[in-house]
């Protein structure tokens, strides 16, 4: 088992967490600790609405999205979680109050979870991680207000076109259905602005 913690901490956590705060090898050992390694398989869920969630999850591997349902079936996914991505419900996390959303894997994924408590104490543990995490809160804060202007302010072509820029990758990862229920849009809309945009390239 640490042999499989320590993999799963090869690359993607560690650079995230270098990207944004100073971390010596000893910081890092105390985390791996800490942290729960899970492997799932595609379409598992993470998190279903109704549940407490329980974890902050952190993607090494793999791809996963949030997202929550009306009462006629439509999704409304909230965040996509590629590789170096946390995901969570941190309202459901925070006042253990019942989740509205829905975690779930769109490729077999490799994960670290980390619940409340642990987050609590490595805060204690690694002078530095306070910082970590203030910094990925406003990065979360700043993206969400920005999608929401997005979203508001253009015409289904220019969100597509703007995911396009700035998740490029993610274009050819996830199905019409979850790009258009992330921007917002029907599948049938989101079909017609991707023919327009394929023929004027």
């Amino acid at each position: 088992m640490p042999v499989r913690r320590k993999q799963y901490m090869k690359v993607e956590l560690e650079k995230s967490i270098r990207s944004r705060i100073k971390a010596s090898d000893e910081d890092f050992e105390v985390i791996r600790k800490k942290l729960i390694p899970k492997k799932v398989r595609k379409r598992q869920f993470l998190l279903n609405a109704g549940d407490v969630c329980e974890y902050m999850i952190f993607v090494e591997r793999g791809l996963l999205r949030s997202f929550s349902d009306d009462k006629d079936g439509s999704e409304h996914t909230m965040q996509f979680a590629p590789e170096g991505w946390w995901i969570s419900d941190m309202a459901s996390l925070f006042s253990r109050e019942p989740s509205k959303f829905n975690i779930e894997a769109l490729e077999e994924s490799e994960l670290l979870l980390m619940s409340k408590q642990v987050m609590d104490e490595l805060m204690d543990m690694v002078p530095q991680l306070p910082r970590y995490f203030l910094n990925l809160m406003e990065n979360h804060i700043i993206a969400l207000q920005r999608r929401i202007n997005v979203v508001q302010s253009m015409s289904a072509e220019e969100t597509y076109l703007k995911l396009m820029e700035i998740k490029p990758d993610l274009i050819n990862r996830v199905s019409l259905q979850h790009i258009a229920s992330y921007l917002g849009i029907t599948p049938e809309t989101l079909s017609r602005v991707r023919k327009q945009v394929t023929n004027r390239t």
